[in-house]
């Protein structure tokens, strides 16, 4: 997850393309009372309307939000319709240029939701104005010579395909090749429909679950047949397919050279309030991420927890990097995620102040793990709001131990650390010292076993200096590194006197010869 955090913490503003069929629409909310006396219907008391862009204008809407540069390019009519949706994109923010045809309506889709005492609203009805018929060959010329001089300045295409006419014909096949001839990818939300190969030079194609049945001809019941029905899509002459399956997540599969992978990215679980719009915030969130350089598997992970993020909320409803940041979290404080670098531990750790939190440091080796290592982590971890474990990399023990330490590498030393529930982010350094550390972190309390004294503490001066507390947790006696090497060799010894066999067992029990605890290999270590 470092990596996606990453993603969205840059500062970059990559541009993207929009080119599709463009709907408006609107909201009627009411309250139900009661039956109709003129038939056995519900009676809605409206109380209010709310209009928002669909498909195309909600996908460039999405991107806005996401803080990115956005040009849509699609076809409306010449009606009331059509000004609302310029409205809409302007206090959006998003650039656009709209064709105007007379000879068809702005597609609109109205739907009317209606709440029984007061509850939850409920979609009632949806009524649906448009015209589907290919657009007239000037709006295809229009639309394809602002391509062209957008093209230039662009990270990304992104083709949203409701089968609203915008994308008929070969439309498609002549953006994928203008684009590709400026060396910018294309990907595409496809519509409904048998015959894929319109998508082909596509980076990629997001079908969800029926659609991507309908387009193979496989029934798509679990993860399995998704990744089979995505693999079997990448023959439609696209780089890469991702199949969105609701409660199943994302499969995937993407051809490079001979070379075919692919694989799942389960979606987490969630309370499904409504489903409008998470097909537009994933491939919204697919294109920014492949527009940022991200690799595949990456921008399937982000765009995978944007979905889940989207059908926990009414209506299409747009997601900030904030808001992806926070689900980045929420999911990633387990394993390897927590192992960050700097670079990526600044930004975190930021965003954590920014929300009030306070921020916890404590350090050391941490060779062969043991309960006075974890007592230590679980008193610091009460300290504050974010525990942060400076790791001394293999090279730093090596210099402060000798050559013979650390028992354990400083990869599997990280995960292990990273496993436990009180640990936030885990850090490795290189350096003996950890001051340069303690100065990049800027600490709120920074944390040491009680066996030291302040004056001992390695940049105890340097959190007070700027106003931070330095805090000694009691530390759980009995335990330490060297004990444990010690043990294991004496128990090594033993074994080879007894020559191995069933009396060696009696190794495991207590001994009189155990050493004593070196009060000198503190928990940390």
């Amino acid at each position: 997850m470092t990596d996606l955090a990453q993603l969205l913490h840059t500062s970059r503003r990559p541009r993207i393309v929009v080119v599709g069929d463009v709907i408006l629409d609107r909201y009627l909310w009411g309250d139900v009372d009661r039956i109709s006396p003129e038939a056995p219907i519900p009676l809605l008391r409206v109380v209010s309307q709310e209009d928002r862009l669909g498909g195309a204008g909600s996908v460039a809407t999405m991107l806005r939000a996401l803080e990115t540069d956005v040009v849509l390019l699609s076809v409306v009519g010449q009606d009331d319709n059509a000004q609302r949706v310029r409205q809409l994109l302007d206090q959006s923010g998003v650039e656009h240029r709209l064709s105007a045809d007379a000879t068809r309506q702005t597609t609109t889709k109205q739907r009317i939701l209606g709440r029984a005492q007061h509850r939850h609203p409920q979609q009632m009805l949806r009524v649906d104005q448009e015209q589907t018929g290919a657009i007239p060959e000037v709006c295809r010329a229009t639309l394809l010579g602002w391509l062209d001089q957008a093209l230039s300045a662009t990270d990304l295409v992104l083709v949203s395909d409701y089968d609203k006419g915008v994308c008929a014909g070969d439309f498609i096949a002549q953006i994928v090749g203008r684009a590709k001839a400026c060396g910018v990818p294309v990907i595409a939300d496809p519509r409904r429909e048998g015959d894929y190969t319109r998508y082909a030079g596509c980076r990629a194609i997001t079908p969800n679950r029926s659609e991507a049945a309908q387009a193979t001809g496989l029934t798509i019941d679990s993860p399995q047949q998704g990744i089979r029905a995505a693999v079997a899509l990448l023959e439609q002459g696209v780089e890469s397919v991702l199949v969105t399956l609701d409660r199943d997540g994302i499969a995937w599969a993407e051809r490079s050279g001979q070379q075919t992978r692919h694989g799942l990215v389960p979606a987490r679980p969630r309370q499904v309030y409504d489903i409008t719009g998470a097909g537009d915030m994933v491939i919204s969130v697919l294109g920014y991420a492949l527009a940022q350089q991200a690799p595949l598997e990456s921008a399937v992970e982000l765009a995978n927890l944007a979905g889940g993020l989207e059908v926990e909320r009414l209506g299409v409803a747009t997601l900030r990097r904030d808001d992806l940041l926070r689900e980045v979290h929420a999911t990633s404080h387990s394993g390897r995620e927590k192992i960050v670098s700097l670079e990526a531990l600044r930004a975190e750790l930021q965003r954590r102040r920014d929300a009030g939190q306070q921020i916890v440091l404590t350090n050391g080796c941490f060779d062969l793990l043991h309960p006075g290592h974890v007592a230590t982590l679980e008193a610091a971890a009460q300290q504050g709001d974010v525990l942060v474990v400076g790791l001394n990399s293999d090279r730093s023990v090596r210099s402060l131990k000798g050559a013979e330490r650390p028992i354990i590498e400083e990869q599997g030393r990280a995960e292990t650390l990273a496993a436990l529930a009180c640990v936030d982010y885990v850090i490795l350094f290189d350096e003996p010292s950890v001051t340069r550390l303690v100065r990049d972190v800027r600490p709120d309390v920074l944390v040491k076993a009680s066996e030291y004294e302040e004056d001992q503490i390695v940049g105890a001066d340097i959190v007070r200096q700027y106003g931070g507390k330095v805090v000694r947790v009691p530390m759980k006696t009995g335990y330490s590194t060297s004990m444990l090497i010690e043990r294991i060799s004496q128990l090594g010894n033993r074994r080879d006197r007894l020559g191995g066999g069933a009396d060696a067992s009696a190794g495991c029990g207590p001994e009189s010869g155990a050493p004593t605890p070196d009060p000198n290999d503190t928990a940390p270590n």
